[in-house]
């Protein structure tokens, strides 16, 4: 009997996930529903279309921007953005993947729960897709005046252009490629700009038409909210629908006969930094425990630097840092192992290295502590199932459409316990089922492929090249008509795109109203105690059974010029070996006993003016029975680790080099950021030091010193150890229940007790100026624009107020001028409450000079349009929402460490909430006097091409100062 229109296929406990997991069967339309229900607070809803494209012109990534502009019951522009201003979730976007299409929310707030679901469901399935959105959000042409050149605009396009900035991003692409060159999976289903101007506003909207129905669709529920609800509010929807039959699926790729090798170029300065992967197709999955094995093969391969291929790789000497792993979000899943950093000459010494370590770990057998640590670290992590910010129901979805679709049921993914016990029924049999996997499905797999993708010099100007070709190909086609008519094209989607949306039209969206809101602010649990001269912080919260522990060490102890050391000197504690043990025992021993260790810095401005806290921490994870041995490793890695192993830490320095310089194009905004504040405050410059442009700096003048000049090096990383390991500058911070804090207490104090204690007393740092105006070269196409300064030394008083101006800007003016209007894919200003820093910041970015514009007209932006009614509310709404986000046990753990040692008090956060609620169309004008002071005193940075800065200082005498960084 079909209740709200749903047959109900199957019913079961999910142990695993503490769910009730029903299947249904939409009976009007063919829509299929997986219903989690369970304890879950944070609810999450998705919609899933199978959409495998059938080029590389990014329709269904296009389609994913489009749907969210406008749809048959909320006709408005972006009521996805209206969404995100003024919504609590804790989750709101979309993804394109290879060959399907989600989107899926979450809320911890039953009404704002339903609102994002109906806004959604009437997205997916009533957009309006018009052209101009098209236009906007894939590609158009443009043109100011018919005298202009002809270029291509578009949202995607410039996304796109950033992706393919980025020589890691080319090489999984490739990689991609050449493994399944006949079916969708060879194809990029984000787009390549080379092909996204084929795609037509006609192609755009048949591609919805064939895959944007119920029949096509997954739907899936997940936590507290009412089962039965669920059913009767997609039926309202679906029922409108008559059934279509769909052919969606997802082709097999044909077999190779033979391995096939591949070479490709990338854009970049260097000439000695190839990459190289090489690929396996494996066979479709059908079967939960093989899906498991695949999992737990590719962490004792290549898991931790200890794993034995990665070790083979980094051990050869031939590259600087290892890449690949499965892809198990695939109907023919890859594995893919490779090394970055190599000569282009050692490809077949990679090649051959790769294929004969695994021959040898096929013959010879993996050694028992490397499996058992790999079956402990990967059980740990699935019964834990910390997804941290990440909402767990929308893993669960992820997980659930690894086999939902292509036809197989959704429920078995969730559940690992049956299939976990028979791998580990296999080995306890002395099966050698690792090693038979690696021989069936690696060595025996002739379905392979070698890709070598090398730096090519003149291949940025070469691609630059071809596309202004292309459009001048296309101009000297164009009659004059039309050009005219590619100008008032241009001309007319500007119109569009600065043209508000009726105040009727806006009040359509459902928003809550600020009597939804709780007027308290959460607390987290806190207890301050001392222990053998050490600093206790422990949070009694449930955290089902785990104990969750975090060392910090100050690193105000260190002299300024030592802190660029602190990334590497936190892993080569655990990475170096200890006394007689070398790190790979040490890696084992790890992943035997906890659910990981692992070390971080951290550091931010406190409510004290120009003081900071900057620190070094031991974040680690276990279980009760393990406390014992948790406490073992953590005494040897802090006092025994072998920081003279330099063969050890060169490879360190070179995976962190590598890193480091793979990261610039996809997180320019976050380097843009550093540099722009490190001049300012005291935290922002430690920052900087230790993860941004100048640490990258370090780490290249530090691989030849280690090559040079070890003895100095060696001496340091000892003169670290010996200032920052000790009781009295230690914080640490436990999260776990009241019970299992007990019986952990002792163990604590008698693990302190072992450590040494010198009382060092903390040294000031020098900070360093950087340029006011900074143009950070890299090979990319695409920008990424800062402007900012120290708006508390302009006279702003700041308040809460100030989230809810910056929600209204990046929402409204930074949306509408840099993203729809530029082209960029994004754009953000945000403040720091402590240090009194104030940024604008764009990513993907197009434009240069054009975006310094807007940031300097944000005020007159604030002043000429008041803020009130319903438009306030929504932006009220949208920070109180960021505030109370939903937080993991270790999350909040943290969370409230950093805000004690910051000195945030809870009554600091209830006060700042209160100046929240209250915010009024003052608060605007307020920051918009101090942002109109910050125009012509803020400092600028700028990451792009050599092109892009040269044309800033050819356009603006000498503005950016050249900083050549790739």
């Amino acid at each position: 009997m079909a209740v709200h229109g749903f047959e109900l296929l199957q019913e079961q406990t999910v142990a695993e996930t503490g769910s009730t997991a029903r299947f249904y069967r939409h009976a009007r339309t063919g829509a299929e529903l997986l219903s989690l229900a369970n304890q879950d607070e944070n609810k999450v809803f998705g919609v899933t279309f199978r959409t495998p494209p059938k080029d590389s012109t990014g329709v269904a990534h296009i389609l994913e921007h489009s749907v969210l502009c406008g749809s048959r019951k909320y006709p408005i522009k972006k009521p996805f953005v209206e969404l995100k201003k003024g919504s609590l979730n804790t989750f709101l976007n979309a993804f394109t993947f290879p060959d399907m299409t989600c989107y899926p929310v979450a809320s911890q707030n039953l009404q704002d729960f339903y609102n994002l679901i109906d806004v959604y469901l009437d997205a997916v399935f009533f957009p309006q897709i018009a052209r101009e959105t098209f236009e906007q959000e894939g590609w158009h042409y443009e043109m100011d005046s018919i005298a202009s050149p002809l270029a291509y605009k578009g949202v995607v396009f410039n996304e796109m252009k950033g992706n393919y900035s980025s020589p890691d991003n080319v090489l999984q692409q490739f990689s991609n490629n050449s493994l399944y060159p006949d079916i969708t999976y060879g194809l990029d289903s984000g787009g390549d700009p080379r092909h996204i101007p084929d795609l037509s506003y006609e192609q755009l909207k048949a591609f919805h038409a064939r895959h944007y129905h119920p029949s096509n669709a997954r739907l899936f529920f997940y936590g507290d909210d009412d089962p039965t609800e669920r059913l009767a509010r997609l039926d309202d929807c679906l029922r409108a629908f008559d059934p279509i039959k769909i052919d969606s699926a997802v082709g097999l790729q044909p077999r190779f006969a033979a391995p096939k090798r591949f070479s490709k170029s990338y854009a970049a300065e260097a000439t000695n930094k190839a990459m190289i992967t090489v690929n396996w197709m494996l066979d479709e999955i059908v079967d939960v425990e093989l899906g498991l094995a695949f999992d737990i093969l590719s962490y004792i391969l290549t898991g931790t630097p200890a794993s034995p291929l990665h070790k083979a790789l980094i051990d050869s000497g031939l590259g600087e840092a290892h890449t690949g792993g499965l892809n198990s979000q695939l109907r023919q899943p890859s594995y893919t192992v490779g090394l970055k950093g190599i000569d282009p000459g050692d490809a077949d010494k990679v090649e051959a290295l790769i294929l004969e370590t695994l021959g040898g770990l096929a013959e010879k057998g993996i050694e028992r502590p490397v499996v058992e640590a790999a079956m402990n670290i990967n059980e740990f992590l699935r019964r834990e199932y910390n997804t941290g910010s990440f909402p767990r129901g929308i893993a669960m979805m992820i997980t659930a459409l690894q086999a939902w679709l292509y036809d197989r049921d959704p429920v078995t993914p969730l559940a690992f316990e049956k299939p976990l016990g028979a791998i580990k029924a296999r080995l306890a049999q002395g099966d050698r089922y690792f090693e038979h996997l690696i021989k069936e499905h690696l060595l025996h797999n002739r379905h392979r492929t070698t890709v070598l993708v090398k730096p090519a010099p003149e291949q940025a100007d070469r691609e630059a090249a071809a596309e202004r070709a292309r459009l001048d190909a296309v101009r000297a086609h164009m009659s004059a008509a039309d050009v005219e008519a590619v100008v008032e094209t241009t001309h007319n989607l500007r119109r569009l795109q600065t043209t508000p949306d009726p105040p009727e039209a806006l009040a359509v969206i459902p928003t809550l109203q600020l009597a939804d809101l709780p007027k308290r602010s959460r607390l987290i649990p806190l207890v301050e105690d001392r222990t053998r001269d050490t600093r206790v912080l422990f949070h009694d919260l449930a955290t089902n059974q785990v104990i969750y522990l975090d060392i910090a060490f100050d690193l105000h102890r260190l002299p300024g010029d030592l802190l660029p050391y602190m990334p590497l000197f936190g892993r080569a504690l655990l990475e170096t070996g200890v006394g007689e043990h070398d790190f790979v025992e040490v890696s084992q021993r790890i992943d035997r006993s906890t659910g990981g260790i692992y070390s971080a810095n951290w550091t931010s401005a406190t409510r004290t003016p120009g003081t900071s806290v900057a620190l070094l921490v031991l974040r680690a994870k276990t279980m009760p029975d393990k406390t014992a041995a948790l406490f073992g490793i953590l005494e040897d890695v802090l006092t025994k680790a072998r920081l003279d192993n330099r063969e050890r830490f060169r490879q360190l320095v070179l995976e962190a080099k590598a890193s480091q310089e793979a990261a610039l194009a996809p997180a320019g905004s976050a380097f843009v950021s550093l540099r722009l504040q490190a001049s300012s405050h005291e935290a922002h410059w430690a920052s900087e030091q230790i993860g941004g442009i100048s640490h990258l700096f370090f780490l290249r003048d530090l691989a030849q010193r280690v090559e040079t000049d070890w003895d100095s090096v060696r001496a340091v990383l000892e003169r670290i150890r010996s200032l920052l390991i000790d009781r009295a500058g230690m914080v640490c911070n436990i999260t776990t229940d009241a019970g299992n804090w007990r019986r952990f207490e002792p163990q604590l104090a008698a693990f302190l007790d072992r450590l040494p204690i010198s009382r060092v007393i903390s040294t000031p740092w020098q900070i360093g100026a950087q340029p006011a105006c900074e143009g950070l070269a890299i090979p990319t196409t695409v920008n990424f624009v800062g402007k900012g300064g120290d708006i508390d030394r302009l006279g702003y008083q700041p308040t809460g107020a100030i989230w809810v101006v910056m929600n209204h800007l990046n929402t409204t003016w930074l949306w509408d001028k840099v993203r729809v209007e530029g082209g960029a894919y994004g754009a953000s200003c945000h403040y720091d409450t402590h240090a009194g820093n104030f940024a604008f910041v764009s990513y993907r970015d197009p434009n240069l000079q054009s975006t310094l514009d807007i940031y300097d007209k944000s005020a007159d932006f604030l002043r000429a349009a008041p803020v009130g009614g319903a438009e306030l509310t929504r932006s009220i709404i949208g920070v109180i929402g960021a505030i109370d986000t939903y937080r993991m046990p270790d999350a909040k753990g943290w969370t409230s460490m950093a805000n004690h040692l910051i000195g945030v008090t809870d009554d600091f956060n209830q006060r700042r909430r209160e100046e929240i609620l209250s915010t009024s169309p003052s608060d605007f004008r307020n920051l918009a006097d101090v942002l109109a002071e910050l125009a012509v005193r803020a400092n600028v940075a700028v990451m792009g091409s050599e092109q892009a800065i040269a044309q800033a200082n050819a356009r603006r005498q000498d503005l950016l100062q050249v900083t050549k960084v790739m």
